[in-house]
This record gives C-alpha cells, sequence and structure tokens, in this order.
C-alpha cells in the first residue's frame, strides 16, 4: 500500500503507507509537480508539472516511460478516465488534453 506526491522540489515520491517512509523517488520533471495519479491497477503514476509536462512512471522500476509534450504552460491537474486507457490533463494554457496510455 502507497501513497505518491508530487512536490515543488521537481520531483514524484511514493511512500509506504506500512513504515511511513519515501520508498521511491522519481526525478524527471525539471519544475514543481502540481498534480499526481496512480493507475487502478497500480501499473502506473501519472504526474503533471510546471514544465508543461505530462509524465507516466511505471510502479514496478520508477522509470519514466512516457512524456506527453503539448500543453504551453503548467499542468494544473491530472486523472485517469474510468477505464484507465487514458489520461486527462489541465493547463494554466486553458487546455484539456487526453492522452492514450498505450
Amino acid at each position: 500500500k502507497h501513497v505518491v506526491s508530487g512536490s515543488t522540489d521537481n520531483t514524484v515520491q511514493v511512500w509506504s503507507l506500512d513504515s511511513s517512509e519515501c520508498v521511491h523517488t522519481l526525478n524527471r520533471h525539471t519544475k514543481w509537480v502540481s498534480s499526481v495519479c496512480v493507475t487502478a491497477d497500480s501499473r502506473h503514476v501519472v504526474s503533471g508539472s510546471d514544465d508543461k509536462t505530462v509524465r507516466v512512471w511505471s510502479f514496478a522500476t520508477s522509470e519514466c516511460v512516457r512524456t506527453l509534450k503539448g500543453h504551453t504552460r503548467q499542468v494544473t491537474c491530472v486523472c485517469l478516465t474510468a477505464d484507465g486507457n487514458q489520461v486527462v490533463s489541465g493547463s494554466e494554457d486553458k487546455t484539456v488534453r487526453v492522452w492514450s496510455l498505450d
């Protein structure tokens, strides 16, 4: 069991609920991380950042497996569709984008 958080130090952190310790730090964003979510199957973590990107991370390896580019201003929110196949991101550029996880 884990909780995921985004931070002003440009990282995504994965915390163990059992030990309350950070078990993974995900580093690839170049500016603060404003939003995070986890797929229902816990295979991926999705993060949005002030660096205008959405990143998809492998929960198992902590590697960034995809960088989604297209927003022209900071990404303020990310979430997943009910079926878990798409990421939805919102941005200060006044757009909402839908991205396939495949």
